[in-house]
This record gives C-alpha cells, sequence and structure tokens, in this order.
C-alpha cells in the first residue's frame, strides 16, 4: 500500500480552489477540463519531478491562468495573429489558426506541435500525429500530456525551485502577460498545496513529524527553519540555530502574512508554510 504524497493528493478540489467557479454552459465546460485533468494530473505531476511545494504550485498556476480558469482548451483568438510566425514553425499558409494555442498551457506554432508528437511517441509509439491532427492537443488525455511535455522539456522545475513567477511567465508566454494574475492565482496555489501539506502532517502520511520549535530552541531544526525564512524574504540575520529574538520576529511576520495564530511558535501549520521555502539540500541538512 502506498501512502499518500503531496503530488497524489492533488484533485479535482485542488484545482477549484485556485480559481472561480463558473455557472451555466461555461460552468459545465469547466467541470468536464477539471474532472479531465484532475483524472491524471498526479501520476503525471509524479512521472515528472513536480512534486515539490513550489513545484507544483506554479504549474497550477500557470496552467490556470492560461486556460482561463480550466474553462477553455483552447485560446479564444482565432490564431490569426500567428500567422507567419516563423519563430514558431508557421510557414505554410493557415499555420496561425490550425496551430493556435491548445491544452491547459496553450501549445502553440507548427513547430511545437511536431516536437510534441516527436516527444510523446517515444512514450507512446502508437500515439497520433499532432502536426497531422493538431485538433487532438485540445482533447484528454493528450491535452494533459502536452502540459507536461512544455513544462519538462523547457525546465521549468529547477525556476519554479527559485520561486522565481516572473522567468517561469517569460517561458510559458514570452513575456509579462497577466503577471497580476498568475501572480494571484499563484498566490491561491501555494495556499492550497500548504492545506494539502497540512492534512498529509496531520495525517502523519509520508510527512516527518514537526518538531514544535520557539524561543530558546536550538540546534538544526532551527538552522532549517532559519533558512526556510530567509528564502521567503522574512530573515535578514545570520543563520546560526539559534531561536532568539531576531527568529521570533521572523516567524511572526510569516504568521501575519499567512493569516495564522501569530505567537512565534513553530508548530505544524507554520511549519507547512516555510516547507515550499526550503530545498531539497536544506531538508537533508
Amino acid at each position: 500500500m502506498h501512502l499518500p504524497t503531496l503530488a497524489s493528493s492533488v484533485d479535482a478540489s485542488s484545482l477549484y480552489a485556485i480559481v472561480p467557479r463558473s455557472t451555466g454552459l461555461i460552468g459545465q465546460k469547466q467541470k468536464a477540463i477539471i474532472a479531465g485533468f484532475a483524472a491524471i494530473l498526479p501520476e503525471m505531476l509524479i512521472a515528472f519531478e513536480v512534486t515539490s511545494a513550489l513545484r507544483i504550485a506554479h504549474l497550477l498556476a500557470q496552467v490556470a491562468h492560461e486556460c482561463d480558469g480550466f474553462c477553455t482548451l483552447e485560446e479564444y483568438a482565432s490564431g490569426a495573429a500567428y500567422e507567419s510566425r516563423k519563430d514558431l514553425g508557421n510557414v505554410k499558409a493557415g499555420d496561425g489558426k490550425r496551430y493556435k494555442g491548445r491544452c491547459p498551457l496553450q501549445l502553440t506554432g507548427r513547430d511545437n506541435y511536431r516536437r510534441f508528437t516527436i516527444w510523446m511517441r517515444d512514450i507512446k509509439p502508437k500515439c497520433p500525429d499532432f502536426e497531422a491532427q493538431p485538433e487532438l492537443v485540445a482533447e484528454f488525455p493528450w491535452a494533459a500530456w502536452a502540459v507536461f511535455f512544455f513544462w519538462s522539456t523547457k525546465k521549468l522545475n529547477a525556476i519554479a525551485d527559485r520561486d522565481d513567477l516572473i522567468a517561469v511567465t517569460k517561458v510559458v508566454n514570452g513575456g509579462r502577460n497577466g503577471l497580476g494574475d498568475r501572480r494571484l492565482k499563484l498566490g491561491k496555489a501555494k495556499s492550497v498545496v500548504t492545506a494539502l501539506q497540512v492534512k498529509l502532517i496531520a495525517a502523519n502520511q509520508n510527512v516527518p513529524a514537526v518538531k514544535i520549535l520557539r524561543r530558546g530552541s536550538e540546534g538544526p531544526a532551527v538552522e532549517q527553519l532559519q533558512r526556510g525564512l530567509a528564502a521567503a524574504g522574512f530573515y535578514l540575520l545570520s543563520i546560526d540555530g539559534d531561536f532568539g529574538p531576531g527568529t521570533e520576529a521572523a516567524v511572526k511576520l510569516l504568521q501575519r502574512s499567512r493569516g495564522l495564530l501569530v505567537d512565534g511558535i513553530v508548530g505544524e501549520k507554520t511549519a507547512a508554510m516555510i516547507q515550499p521555502f526550503l530545498t531539497n539540500e536544506d531538508i537533508a541538512a
């Protein structure tokens, strides 16, 4: 029996928590897209090592923005603006519309559809030719595979590890388009992931027990805490493993920013807020 992990805990409710819930016909489409994506998402997060809190949060935020809150798997514009875009491989008449953005992350351009086919056939040799049938990129399971084709080949895990929203956005969209909404969705995605972490901690499943830390605590656990606080931008003092007044003040700032009880004590909920900012090296230490 496999115990739940952070990636395997992501489900449809996680996606709904990031975006406004639509109604009517759009709501029905949103429901279908979320159901289709959520059905395959956990196994793909694990397969492509999108398993840390930051990696999961950044991927979900970018996807949620690009597909208009999980309301479409094909961009609303006609695609005419991409006509004759040689940088996208659109060299034939009609390529702009034919290879418009599709999948939750909006794969765009003839070259990307061709590369997706080559990449996909290394995994599933009998998959369709997406350059010949581009409309299939807007259908599951291929729509989900296309997300992870782009994410993995563009090495976005490494950028997400730095918690660099602007850099991730530049790779996904070529600039800063929709940065405000992406920032909003990233905040919500981080809250979703944090809630999942807290549940795993509470259930003591695949997550180490959290040692309570407070003023006067010392040692490696405090050092790890200070590194996490520093990475999150709340701690500017020396990393010395001593939970003094400076560390307590930083913990209180973090707690206040996340809507937690401001007591300067690091328990399960506060620790879960810090976890996304720790690197694998920090955790190992």
